[in-house]
C-alpha cells in the first residue's frame, strides 16, 4: 500500500498545476509559447492565453500545459520536418566532400589522358611523319576507347588492346611493304600471327598488365565515390516513422507546452532518442566502413613509380618502343608472315620509307606539357584523409546531432528536461543499430521490420566494395545498367548537375566471356554477349556476399 501512495503522489506531482502554495495563485500565463508559435508562422487562432488541462494531450505529459491538441500536431510535425532537414544538411555536407574528391581526381586523370594523347600525336607525327599521319585513327581510337571505359562504356579493356596491336600490326606490315599486292585476307592472316610472331617484343604484353590495372582502379575508384554519395542521398531522404516523430516532439517542443522553454534535453535522454530514430541509418555503418577502407587501399596505389601519372604518360613511349621493335627486325617478322600467309606478287608502290625512320634512331616520346609531380600524391593524401573522416558518419550522427542541444553546465544532470520535467535523465543509453533498440524507453520500434531503402544502400555498398576488391587484384568486371542505380546527371555526389559526366554505377558479374572474337576489326564487349542471364549472376553474387 505504500508503494500505491508514493506511486500516486509522484503522478500527482507531474499532473498537479503550478500555482502557489495552497493553490491560491492563478494559472500561469501562455505569453511565451504565444511568442514562440507565432515566431514559427503559425496562426495564433485557439492558442490559450493561460494554461489549460492537458488531458486531451496524446504524446506530451498530460499536466497542465499550453497546447492544445491541433498545437500540439502542428509542432510533432514541425519537428519531424526540422529533424529530416538537420540529417538532409548533414548528408549534403558529406555529399558535397564527395563531390569535391570526385572531381579533383577525375579532372586530374582526363588532364592525364589528354596529355598522354597530345604527347602521342606531336611526337609521332616528328618521328614517324607519313607512316603516323596514315594511320593516326588507330592511335586515336586507342585513346578515345581508354576514355570510354573509364567513363564506365560497356568496353572490354583487354580486348580493346589486343585489337590494337592486332591493327597496329597489319597498318606497319602493310605501310613497310606496299612493293607488294596485299589483300584484306592476308592482312588478316597478318594479324592472326602476332602470339606465335610478337613482332613487338613484351611490350604489348607488359602494357597491358599496367595499363588494365590501373585503369579498373581509377575506374572502380571513382565510381565508388560517386556510389558513396548516392547512397548518402537516398539515406538522407528517408522519412522519419510516426514513432520517430513522436520522440522528437516529447524533447523538442513539450517543454514549451509545459511552460519550460528554456528546459534542454538531457544528454543521455537526446542520445536514446536519436538512437532510436536514426537506428536503420546506423544499420549502414558496416558496409560503409568496409567500402571507406577499400578505397583507401586503392588510392594507396595510385601514387609513385608505377602509379596512374608514369603509366597513363608512358603509353606513347611503349607504343613507339614496340613500333621500332618491329622496324628493327623487319625483314626476319616479313619472312615468318610470308611462310605462314604465303608469298606475294610485286606490283605495289614504293613504302613508306620504313628504313629512314629507323636511321634516325628511337626518339624517347616524352610528356613535354610538364608533369605536377606532386599532384597525385597531394590527391590520394587528401582523399585518404576525407575517407578516414567519413568512416563513423552513421554511427556518430546521434551524438552530432544532439550537440547543441542538450543541457550542459553546473547542475545540468538534475535540471535537463528527461522527457516529463526538469530532473535527472535515468535510463542507460542504447547502442547503435536496429538490434540494440529492442529496450529503448523513448522510440518504440519493430526491430523484425528494417527500412527496406537503406537495406537496398547496404547492399549497394557491398557490391562496390566487392568490385573494389576486385580491383586491388586487377580483375576487371563487365557492366551492366540497373534502373535503380546512378545513372546520368544530377545524383550521387553530383549535386545540381555539377559532373554530369560521371561512371554509371552498375551491378558487378561474377566473371568477363572469354570467348573473344579477334576477326572483328572493333569489338566492343556487348551488355548481353556471351553473357547468362542477369538474374543468374546477381544470385551468385548475393551467394559469394554472404559468404564473407
Amino acid at each position: 500500500m505504500d508503494s500505491f501512495i508514493i506511486a500516486a503522489l509522484a503522478v500527482c506531482s507531474l499532473t498537479a498545476p503550478a500555482y502557489g502554495d495552497k493553490g491560491t495563485s492563478k494559472a500561469r500565463s501562455c505569453s511565451d509559447i504565444r511568442q514562440f508559435y507565432s515566431g514559427k508562422g503559425f496562426t495564433l487562432d485557439g492558442v490559450p492565453q493561460s494554461e489549460i488541462s492537458g488531458e486531451h494531450l496524446r504524446i506530451c505529459p498530460q499536466g497542465y500545459t499550453c497546447c492544445t491538441s491541433d498545437m500540439e500536431d502542428t509542432l510533432a510535425m514541425l519537428s519531424r520536418r526540422e529533424m529530416e532537414g538537420l540529417l538532409k544538411d548533414a548528408g549534403r555536407s558529406l555529399q558535397t566532400s564527395l563531390n569535391g574528391q570526385y572531381k579533383a581526381f577525375d579532372g586530374y586523370f582526363l588532364e592525364l589522358l589528354n596529355r598522354s594523347a597530345i604527347s602521342l600525336q606531336e611526337n609521332f607525327h616528328q618521328t614517324f611523319g607519313l607512316l603516323y599521319y596514315q594511320n593516326a585513327q588507330i592511335f586515336s581510337e586507342l585513346y578515345t576507347d581508354l576514355r570510354n571505359y573509364y567513363r564506365g562504356s560497356n568496353v572490354n579493356l583487354e580486348e580493346v588492346l589486343n585489337e590494337f596491336w592486332a591493327r597496329l600490326l597489319e597498318k606497319l606490315f602493310y605501310q613497310t611493304n606496299k612493293q607488294y599486292f596485299i589483300s584484306e585476307d592476308y592482312l588478316e592472316c597478318v594479324s592472326k600471327q602476332i602470339e606465335t610472331l610478337r613482332p613487338f617484343g613484351e611490350t604489348p604484353r607488359v602494357m597491358k598488365t599496367m595499363v588494365t590495372r590501373t585503369f579498373v582502379a581509377t575506374r572502380s575508384f571513382v565510381q565508388g565515390l560517386v556510389v558513396g554519395g548516392e547512397v548518402v542521398r537516398k539515406v538522407s531522404q528517408v522519412q522519419l516513422s510516426q514513432e520517430c516523430m513522436r520522440a522528437m516532439m516529447t524533447m523538442t517542443y513539450c517543454p514549451h507546452c509545459r511552460g519550460m522553454a528554456s528546459a534542454r534535453p538531457c544528454a543521455n535522454y537526446c542520445s536514446n532518442v536519436m538512437k532510436g530514430c536514426l537506428a536503420n541509418q546506423a544499420d549502414l555503418n558496416t558496409e560503409w566502413r568496409h567500402l571507406a577502407e577499400t578505397m583507401m587501399q586503392v588510392a594507396g596505389r595510385f601514387d609513385g613509380p608505377s602509379g596512374v601519372d608514369s603509366v597513363v604518360l608512358s603509353i606513347p613511349t611503349r607504343i613507339s618502343e614496340a613500333m621500332f621493335t618491329m622496324m628493327d627486325n623487319i625483314e626476319p617478322i616479313n619472312n615468318k608472315l610470308f611462310q605462314a600467309c604465303g608469298n606475294l606478287r610485286e606490283g605495289g608502290t614504293s613504302s613508306t620509307g620504313a628504313d629512314d625512320i629507323v636511321k634516325k634512331g628511337k626518339v624517347t616520346v616524352e610528356d613535354r606539357l610538364g608533369t605536377s609531380t606532386n599532384k597525385m600524391e597531394k590527391l590520394v593524401s587528401d582523399v585518404t584523409m576525407r575517407l578516414r573522416e567519413m568512416q563513423p558518419h552513421w554511427v556518430s550522427l546521434p551524438s552530432v546531432l544532439c550537440s547543441d542541444r542538450v543541457a550542459t553546465g553546473t547542475g545540468a544532470e538534475d535540471k535537463c528536461w528527461n522527457g516529463m520535467s526538469r530532473a535527472r535523465y535515468f535510463p542507460e543509453v542504447m547502442g547503435d543499430g536496429l538490434a540494440s533498440q529492442i529496450n529503448n524507453p523513448e522510440v518504440e520500434i519493430d526491430i523484425t521490420k528494417p527500412d527496406m531503402t537503406i537495406r537496398q544502400q547496404i547492399m549497394q555498398l557491398k557490391i562496390m566494395t566487392h568490385r573494389l576488391k576486385n580491383a586491388l587484384n586487377g580483375q576487371d568486371v563487365d557492366f551492366q545498367d540497373t534502373s535503380d542505380d546512378v545513372s546520368g546527371s544530377g545524383s550521387g555526389v553530383c549535386a545540381d548537375d555539377m559532373c554530369a559526366r560521371s561512371p554509371r554505377l552498375i551491378l558487378p558479374v561474377t566473371q568477363r566471356p572469354v570467348d573473344y572474337l579477334p576477326e572483328n576489326k572493333k569489338v566492343k564487349a556487348s551488355a548481353n554477349q556471351n553473357l547468362p542471364g542477369i538474374p543468374i549472376y546477381l544470385l551468385s553474387l548475393l551467394m559469394l556476399l554472404l559468404r564473407r
